[in-house]
Order: C-alpha cells, then sequence, then structure tokens
C-alpha cells in the first residue's frame, strides 16, 4: 500500500490542521519522472519527505504524528504505539480527527479515525479510544484528474464502525479487516528511538560495499543472535577477529557515524525491497553532508528504489534542502502558538531557486532565530561576569 494524504485535527500540539501530501502537487515534468513513484496513471508519489526548522519548531513531533498514524494503519493497538505521546495533551472534552487516505493496485481508500482519552472508571488509568471512524473506497481506474484523488461520495462509504462488533478492540483501527481480507499493510523502518541512542539495530552480515562506504578499514562485521545474546564478529584489515557481546561495546571500535550509517543503510535497504517506509529525525547527526546527500539522491533514484519506497526526515541544516530539486517534497515548520507545517509549494512557486539561500534569509519568516532574541542573548554573554 502506499500512504497519499494525512489531515490531522484537534490536537493541541498543532496550530491549525496538519495536512502532510505524499502526492507531487507541482507540475511533474519529463525530468522529474525519474526522481518520483508513478504510483497509478498520473499521479506521482515524493520518494523523499523532508521537514526542516529551528530548535523546537516541532519537528519531532510531525514525525511521531506520522509513525502513529502509519502504525495504527498496520493494526497495532493505539495504546500499545510508543508514539502515542502525541495525544497525551488530549482532555476528556475533545478528540482528535485523523484522516488517511492511502491506495493499493486497484483501489484508493479513505479513513476517518476519531479518537479520545478515556479514564477506567476501575483503576483510574488513562488511555485511547478510537469511538468512530468511517472508510470510503473507489476505484483507481475512476480517477481521471489530481484534484480528485481526495474526492470521495457517500456511495463510496463502505465501513462504519460498530461499537457492537465483538471482535474489534476499542483502540484497534477497522483497517484490520481490510488488511486481514487483502494481506496488506506498511512497511516502516522507525528510527525515532535511535535519534539519541546510537547502537547496531539489524542483524546479519553488513555488505561489504556498505562497511567500505562508511569506514575503509572494515573488513566484515557481522551480528547475530546466538544462544539469547548478542555476537558480534567485527575485524579491520591487518587485524585479528574481535568477539563483541554487547552492542554498545561496539562504540569502543567504530565511530557513532559509522554505526549509525550501519543501521540507517541496511534500513534503507529493506525499504527498497519492500516500498516501505523510513523515518529518521535528525539526519544529519553523526554524518557529514554528503553520506546524508548521497541516502536522499538514492531514494530519488529510480534505478536504485525500484518500489517507491520513501524517506521522511527531519533536519536543522537548511543545505541538504538543495538536495531537492521540487518544492513540494519540503515542509518548513515553526512554532507560533502551536506547531505549522507549511508545504514550501505553497509559499514558493519556483522550483529553481536555492532553497538553502531562500531558507537563511529568513524570506519564508520563522526560519531563523530573530534579532532581538540574538542580541539579547549578546549582550547578556558580554555582561556576564
Amino acid at each position: 500500500m502506499k500512504l497519499l494524504k494525512i489531515t490531522l485535527e484537534g490536537l493541541p500540539l498543532y496550530n491549525d490542521i496538519l495536512v502532510i501530501d505524499f502526492v507531487a502537487q507541482q507540475r511533474v515534468d519529463d525530468d522529474d519522472k525519474e526522481r518520483l513513484y508513478n504510483v497509478f496513471s498520473n499521479i506521482y508519489l515524493n520518494q523523499a519527505i523532508s521537514f526542516v526548522g529551528i530548535n523546537a519548531s516541532g519537528k519531532t513531533t510531525i514525525l511521531k504524528t506520522i509513525s502513529f498514524v502509519l502504525k495504527m494503519l498496520n493494526n497495532k493497538s493505539i495504546n500499545d504505539v510508543k508514539t502515542k505521546e502525541i495525544l497525551n495533551d488530549l482532555d476528556s472534552n475533545s478528540h482528535v480527527i485523523i484522516t488517511s487516505y492511502f491506495c493499493d493496485d486497484f483501489l484508493i481508500n479513505k479513513l476517518e479515525t476519531f479518537i479520545r482519552k478515556e479514564v477506567s472508571s476501575i483503576d483510574g488509568n488513562e488511555r485511547f479510544v478510537i469511538y468512530n471512524e468511517n472508510l470510503w473506497s473507489k476505484e483507481i481506474r475512476r480517477i481521471k484528474l489530481k484534484k480528485s484523488i481526495f474526492d470521495f461520495k457517500d456511495s463510496d462509504l463502505k465501513k462504519k464502525r460498530d461499537q457492537n462488533e465483538q471482535y474489534l478492540m476499542d483502540d484497534v483501527s477497522i483497517i484490520v479487516a481490510l488488511n486481514k481480507k487483502n494481506d496488506m499493510g506498511f512497511f516502516v523502518r522507525d528510527m525515532l528511538e535511535f535519534t539519541d541512542h546510537n547502537m547496531i539495530n539489524v542483524l546479519g552480515r553488513f555488505p561489504r560495499e556498505l562497511l567500505t562506504f562508511l569506514d575503509p578499514s572494515i573488513e566484515y562485521l557481522e551480528c547475530r543472535f546466538k544462544e539469547k545474546k548478542v555476537d558480534i564478529r567485527l575485524k579491520f584489515y591487518g587485524k585479528e577477529e574481535v568477539a563483541i557481546s554487547n552492542t554498545m561495546t561496539l562504540s569502543d571500535y567504530l565511530s557513532s557515524g559509522t554505526i549509525k550509517g550501519l543501521g540507517v543503510f541496511m534500513s534503507a535497504l529493506f525499504t527498497f525491497t519492500e516500498g516501505g517506509y523510513l523515518i529518521i529525525d535528525e539526519i544529519e547527526n553523526h554524518f557529514n553532508r554528503e553520506i546524508v546527500a548521497t541516502l536522499i539522491r538514492f531514494y530519488m533514484d529510480s534505478k536504485v528504489n525500484k518500489t517507491g519506497a520513501t524517506l521522511i526526515f527531519s533536519t536543522h541544516y537548511s543545505e541538504l534542502l538543495d538536495e531537492f530539486h521540487r518544492n513540494d517534497s519540503v515542509y518548513i515548520v515553526r512554532n507560533k502558538e502551536g506547531i505549522i507545517a507549511n508545504n514550501l509549494a505553497n509559499v514558493l512557486k519556483r522550483n529553481d531557486l536555492k532553497k538553502s539561500e531562500v531558507y537563511d534569509s529568513d524570506y519564508l519568516g520563522g526560519t531563523v532565530p530573530e534579532y532581538d532574541v540574538y542580541m539579547a542573548l549578546k549582550k547578556a554573554l558580554i555582561s556576564a561576569k
């Protein structure tokens, strides 16, 4: 399945309705087709989507929101999803509406999910429930124009949530029936939990080409479970093999960038195979610019990324925006009485302008620290004793 669009309404963290569109919104030229995925007809998806903003702008929260939605669509109980923390600010009198648009080979689906917080009368614990839900479906062959993708009629309604369905838990989406019937789901590699904790998250023997790319001194590296313990075998050229039984100890031998690179590029390989989604927060951490640029280019290379896998990442570095040839794959994130995510295509029509310069100039507003804040900090440092 492919995710086409997510909208989220009613979450206190956000200033307005959050809209994340995976469909290429701008005109698609012949040159663009090599960097986009043709999902059906003349509809293309962006294969790399960036969220850029200053510190505390809300980039991580948006990635957690996307992760939460994908896992909900993968039949997960929303109370068992780690990123459910995005819902914590809900009170008992409010709810959040998540609308997900996605497609398979034949159908486009619209799922509208209503979530609220409830307090157990038995133990007083808080939990989240899906109290209303609707699923619409229509045949792909009916789509003639891009603007009609997200237009659904009453006749397209296929299923409503029935609270009397005994088999359906109150925190699991009705999408579970459709997924099981058609053996569908989203392949997701979520690296959010590794943002601050750099460690190997993949088992097996790592490809020599990847090892050479990250650290040419490594001859081989293998990580497996043996008798319920981690067994890591590492060898550098011209040196004896090293046996390691703790993944944290690996940092004594390899740089942070190499360790992160092994996890990121292997996860990318898995998504290329499955046509899935790779989510990375602060992608530049431990990496030099060229390594990040290489990863982005791989996702936008149809020869490497044949299945339409999607890289979703956040960054502080405006220079990475210059890797994107289109504006509709970049979101500018700001926090003004709540998080706002603006698609760059909505505020900058020309693709030929250098995106990093536009961002750094503060032409968009709120993309660099405010001058009076900067001056106040400078004066405080000068006067400090």
